[in-house]
């Protein structure tokens, strides 16, 4: 059975840091690509991060350069989110995504950014 399970959400003031990681299951996962993406509420889901199955080539959000870090990691563990500075507005559920011949979703974990 295939499983993305997110994990390292919770919540932090302001300037505060968090670092997400991404477990993964029931798949090979060298050759896909992953991402972070994050839904905050009354919005749509949008793309916070994304890293090449190398790892040699990450992309991110205008929002979060700069602040945040993505990486790749072990095979159960192939993603990291490091997020440094979190402003009020990163507020939401965030969650990976893996792509390759198929795509698969995790179920989210929460990061609340408030003082």
């Amino acid at each position: 059975q295939v499983q993305l399970v997110e994990s390292g959400g919770g919540l932090v003031q302001p300037g505060g840091s968090l670092r997400l990681s991404c477990a993964v299951s029931g798949f090979a996962v060298s050759n896909y690509d992953m991402s972070w993406y994050r839904q905050a509420p009354g919005k749509e889901r949008e793309l916070v991060a994304s890293i090449t199955a190398v790892g040699s080539d990450t992309k991110y959000a205008d929002s979060v350069k700069g602040r945040f870090a993505i990486s790749r990691g072990a095979a159960k563990t192939p993603l990291y989110l490091q997020m440094n500075n979190l402003k009020p507005e990163d507020t939401a559920v965030y969650y990976c995504y893996a792509r390759w011949r198929m795509t698969y979703w995790g179920k989210g974990t929460l990061v609340t950014v408030s003082s």
